[in-house]
């Protein structure tokens, strides 16, 4: 994939989370400047924050768990050490996180 559509990808993940985000009635802020999503909880100022890394054609994900990375790789974005999805740990950080539950479709 060159950069003109990694960007592309990433423009249309972080829509995506958005839209999902905004449907779910979750109880948060987000903001997206220049490739970082900034995901805050309103309950506990706790942050979700997903970041493009162009250099290395990665999306970032930081949580109260840690930091991880992820790939486009066959056709979804997967964590690069266990290959798990994006959208399964998303949701997974909302939950622990927000104490919410929202099904992600990324």
């Amino acid at each position: 994939m060159n950069e003109t559509e990694y960007r592309q990808r990433v423009d249309d993940l972080m829509e995506r989370i958005e839209f999902q985000i905004e449907d779910s009635g979750v109880d948060v802020d987000y903001e997206n400047t220049g490739g970082l999503l900034t995901i805050t909880v309103e309950s506990n100022a706790s942050q979700i924050i997903l970041s493009r890394q162009a250099a290395t054609g990665e999306v970032w994900l930081a949580d109260r768990s840690g930091g991880f990375h992820f790939v486009w790789q066959h056709d979804a974005w997967r964590d690069t050490q266990s290959g798990e999805l994006l959208s399964d740990m998303l949701s997974r950080a909302f939950l622990a996180q927000a104490d919410e539950s929202v099904v992600f479709s990324l």
